[in-house]
């Protein structure tokens, strides 16, 4: 990411980019600023975009062989394309050769680095991971735009803030946005106004979830699931997020017990500290080995979901059924 800035800062752009992970808010920024460094707001001549699977190569290669009308640059994007995670091997063989005037800047999510076309995009270009920020940059991040807009914000309003908002710059964006008309004439955001205005995300539910499973409070864990239901979530998605979350509390178990502090495991484990805080007494609540057991139902779950044998909506509510009830079961999912 440093390199890209300084590119952008030089005005000296590289041939190709590709921009992926999983932080939207960071793709979408400097796929932005690539596309104002490159060419004109109202010039629709020299920007040709792609979106999505079914690209047709040779289509591309014959608009970045096209000279950019009266302009220095022309500009090939392509968003979502999945060609990372194949072979690509005749835009591999493409990119060394592709005309100096043209640039090309790819949007992923995922990519395969052994593949030709990821190795093409490093050695002609730069491929930078935009993957999720870490507290520090987060908090920085905030604290900047509260200061731009006038205004402060207190330390217990800002950790609640995390706990709702999560680590998602855009979901960040999106709540500070609310927060800031919300607080409109005031220069002080308080608790109140973060548990008036900010919505919960979807994995701040899960871990609501997990809670109640914890307590065996299994109405609970049922009526939040049906309650993600209702709002469109995916249940094979939910079953993702509770694999992830019971996954989380092992390792925070895990490295609790062999003695680390909640700092030495959020940087052991790549956790915010926000979320291994809170997660700590969470993890307290089960037996390292009945999480494993529950990372591993999940799995099965997803398994007999992908052969038919049982339903999504109802592959979740077995697991959680199965570790909110007061006594337990045996998992069935390999039967």
């Amino acid at each position: 990411m440093k390199n890209l800035n300084e590119d952008l800062k030089s005005g000296q752009l590289k041939s190709v980019y590709l921009l992926y992970g999983e932080e939207n808010y960071l793709k979408d920024m400097y796929k932005n600023r690539l596309k104002k460094a490159l060419i004109p707001e109202d010039d629709t001549m020299n920007l040709t975009v792609y979106r999505g699977k079914g690209v047709d190569i040779r289509e591309v290669i014959s608009q970045a062989d096209t000279m950019p009308f009266f302009a220095p640059h022309r500009m090939i994007l392509l968003e979502s394309t999945g060609l990372f995670k194949g072979s690509a091997v005749e835009l591999a063989e493409y990119l060394p050769r592709m005309p100096q005037e043209t640039v090309m800047v790819f949007v992923e999510d995922e990519v395969d680095k052994r593949g030709k076309l990821y190795k093409a995009v490093k050695s002609c270009g730069r491929a930078v991971e935009l993957g999720r920020q870490d507290a520090k940059t987060l908090t920085a991040w905030v604290l900047g735009s509260v200061k731009k807009e006038k205004k402060n914000l207190t330390r217990q309003a800002l950790d609640l803030f995390f706990q709702k908002a999560g680590d998602d710059m855009v979901n960040i964006s999106n709540e500070l946005e609310k927060l800031f008309c919300y607080t409109y004439g005031r220069n002080v955001i308080d608790v109140e106004d973060i548990q008036e205005i900010c919505t919960v995300t979807t994995e701040n539910r899960i871990f609501d979830m997990i809670h109640a499973v914890a307590e065996k409070n299994q109405r609970k864990a049922l009526d939040l699931y049906y309650d993600l239901l209702s709002l469109k979530e995916p249940p094979m998605r939910i079953l993702f997020l509770i694999a992830r979350q019971f996954n989380q509390l092992y390792q925070i178990k895990d490295l609790a017990e062999q003695g680390f502090d909640s700092g030495g495991i959020s940087q052991r484990a790549g956790i915010q500290p926000f979320i291994v805080k809170r997660s700590l007494r969470q993890a307290e609540r089960f037996e390292k080995a009945a999480l494993r057991q529950a990372v591993e139902d999940c799995v099965a779950a997803e398994e007999a979901v992908k052969t038919g044998r049982l339903g999504d909506q109802l592959a979740v509510e077995m697991i959680l059924v199965r570790y909110s009830s007061k006594q337990s079961q045996e998992a069935s999912f390999q039967n």
